[in-house]
Formats: structure tokens, sequence, C-alpha cells
């Protein structure tokens, strides 16, 4: 597959901190993404109270709506003032602790304790410290990875997820060699061999 120049493209973390502090978070969405709606039944598989994970969940609406409905979400998030703007946004009060097993992070919990929101790198994360998820919102994640750490990402995904889980990705198609990204390119197929 043909992925032009973004092959070797990395973004820092500095580089996503400064987007943030800077606005430059054209990503986001005020609305929330019309795909979680059409396709919500595919991830809730007709069952309530799921773990609904939010990998680089910046402060993405969707994760209040979810948990309005009695889902329990969970995301990760590099960008502390992102997690503070999602919870002032919503007028959500929160609690805040350090995350024993990783170095720096912190843990930011609704107070009615259905939204849990790590700051750190989602690469510092494993099941022993956020448990597994019923359900995946990646609306923005694997597109924003750099493209030599998609096989660390998708490996660490799996890891998180229940048997018979949900896992909704979504991507972008476009010409890689007339963007650099992000958002980056992932064809098909590689998105079959990263996750089975």
């Amino acid at each position: 597959s043909d992925v032009g120049s973004q092959k070797d493209r990395v973004v820092t973390e500095e580089e996503w901190l400064e987007k943030w502090e800077m606005g430059n978070i054209g990503f986001h969405k005020e609305e929330g993404h019309p795909l979680l709606r059409k396709y919500l039944d595919v991830l809730l598989n007709g069952r309530s109270g799921q773990r609904i994970f939010f990998p680089l969940c910046g402060k993405a609406v969707e994760m209040k709506w979810l948990a309005d409905m009695g889902h329990s979400v969970v995301g990760v998030e590099i960008s502390e003032q992102a997690v503070k703007e999602f919870f002032s946004e919503h007028s959500l009060p929160y609690c805040e602790e350090p995350v024993p097993e990783i170095s720096g992070a912190k843990m930011f919990q609704s107070t009615s304790g259905n939204i849990s929101l790590y700051c750190c790198s989602i690469y510092d994360l494993s099941s022993s410290i956020v448990g597994k998820f019923d359900g995946v919102w990646d609306r923005g994640a694997l597109v924003a990875v750099n493209p030599c750490d998609r096989q660390h990402y998708a490996s660490l995904m799996i890891s998180l997820v229940e048997k018979n889980s949900s896992y909704l990705l979504v991507t972008v198609s476009y010409d890689p060699n007339k963007h650099k990204g992000p958002p980056f390119y992932v064809p098909e197929p590689e998105i079959k061999s990263l996750f089975g």
C-alpha cells in the first residue's frame, strides 16, 4: 500500500500539547460524531451498563452522552487542558488523583463516578490499570497515532477489550502524497492486519 511520505512521520507529545494550548483542535467535534449515533446499536449490541473506552479522547462530547445513558466511560488523553475543559464545559464536578502505577499520570473522575479520564500517554496504560472494555469508540486515535506506532497501539487496544466487545473505528481516506497528516491515512488492508 502506498502511504506516501507519511510512513516516517512522527508527531511528538509536545506537538499535541501545543495544538491544545494554541486552540488548534479542528479535530474536536462540538456536536458529537454522526457515525457514533448511526452505529450506536453496533457498539452497544443491545446491552446496557457497558464499559466504553475512548482512546486519545480529547474532550469528546460523546463521553458525557454515553455516560448519561448509563454507561461507564474511560478515556485517555495526553493533554490535561483537554481533560479539564471536558469537565468544565459540561459543568461536571470531578476529583483528581495520581495513578500510582504510572509516574506523573493523573486520573480525573466525575463525582458521579461514571467518567474516568487518564491524563498520560496511552502506551502507559494496561488492563491491570484500567481493566477491560465492552466497547471502544476510536474516532480519531488510530489516525492520530504515528504510523511507526500502529502495531504497538493495535496490540494495546486488543489487550484492553473483552472477547465479545465492539470496536467502532473511524478513519479518513485520501491521497497520502498530498497531506502529511495527522490525521494519517490507514489503508483498509493495514487495518485488517492490525486488528485481525
